[in-house]
């Protein structure tokens, strides 16, 4: 079951990665870039609980806190 959740994360991170390349503004590709982050985040996440290893959580929190340090820098320089 969690390996078809985490085919159905992949091929939806995929689409997004469209949004990313054609997105309409620089703001619209930066919030793509993000969901595509969170959703690699989902995955390692479900992979900690699929193969039962603690260090998969640990890698998921600190990529979680890259991901969200990266957001404040890029609408930092953005915002202006």
């Amino acid at each position: 079951m969690i390996e078809i959740i985490i085919i159905i994360i992949l091929i939806s991170a995929l689409l997004t990665f469209y949004r990313v390349i054609k997105g309409p503004s620089v703001f619209d590709r930066i919030v793509a870039a993000d969901s595509i982050g969170i959703m690699f985040l989902l995955v390692l996440v479900l992979l900690s609980v699929y193969f039962k290893r603690e260090i998969f959580l640990d890698v998921a929190i600190v990529y979680a806190l890259l991901l969200f340090v990266d957001v404040l820098i890029m609408a930092k320089y953005f915002g202006r």
